[in-house]
């Protein structure tokens, strides 16, 4: 039984939702394994132009599954590394997906949910939904999330949230950067998904790959000579290029482009 569904539209815009609404959508192997494979799909996805991950059910996502805690905790080191290795290597996925993603968060997100989240380029919530890094009740750490989320809020914010696991709410998590945009019920998050989406659709697929490329290699880099000369590499091979061309013309030829449809 799948926890995952994965749909594309006739936009070319991906729905990805999380479907384990009775365990309010808690990771296990299964989910972990079908989400590296459908992030991995959509990278080389050339009708893709644009992911929203989403959740059924009261939660967007609660973490780890309990069972799937159990199982890990008589597993020995080797195979903890290997099971936690898996995580890690989904979120990257999702984080370096050269297509934009958009996380849609309707309700709660803790542990692991927050960091589908962080790996996200958007994130719109509602304002009901609570947040949590729960993991140091348990014994444990937010370790395999833990570059992500720091990335998304901070070591300043994190040093306070990792360590006391108190509830997150909507209005912190927008003043904190893990969320972008607070709305009022799952209405207006849909309206808000779409004008998102659209905005997205408007851009050159192309470009909007780079730009994020773009943040993701110099986001944390020094200024240097060398970094200067990639910057102008890169938009020297954009202005080159045949959707380089095609922008620079339709602008002048007051049209649109022709990935707008």
């Amino acid at each position: 039984m799948t926890a995952l569904l994965y749909q594309i539209d006739e936009r070319g815009v991906a729905y990805l939702t999380l479907d384990r609404p009775d365990l309010h959508n808690a990771f296990n192997e299964d989910l972990i394994n079908e989400l590296s494979d459908a992030f991995t799909d959509l990278a080389s996805h050339d009708r893709v132009r644009a992911v929203v991950l989403q959740g059924n059910g009261d939660s967007f996502s609660a973490g780890a599954d309990l069972d799937w805690m159990r199982r890990a905790a008589s597993y020995n080191e080797a195979k903890n590394r290997e099971d936690a290795q898996r995580l890690s290597d989904m979120l990257f996925l999702i984080d370096s997906c050269p297509k934009p993603v958009i996380a849609k968060v309707h309700g709660n997100a803790f542990g692991g949910g927050v960091g589908l989240i962080a790996c996200a380029d958007i994130a719109i919530s509602v304002d009901k939904a609570r947040f949590a890094f729960t993991e140091v009740r348990l014994g444990l750490i937010p370790a395999a999330i833990s570059p992500f989320v720091m990335k998304a809020i901070g070591p300043r914010h994190a040093r306070r949230f990792f360590l006391t696991a108190e509830p997150i709410d909507a209005q912190c998590a927008k003043e904190v950067g893990l969320v972008h945009k607070l709305v009022s019920d799952e209405t207006e998050l849909h309206d808000q998904v779409e004008i998102f989406v659209g905005l997205l659709l408007g851009n050159a697929p192309g470009a909007v790959s780079e730009a994020k490329s773009l943040i993701h290699d110099f986001g944390e880099r020094p200024i240097t000579p060398e970094l200067r000369s990639e910057t102008a590499r890169r938009i020297a091979t954009l202005r080159t290029s045949l959707e380089g061309q095609e922008g620079i013309a339709a602008f002048l030829e007051k049209r649109r482009p022709n990935w707008v449809h």
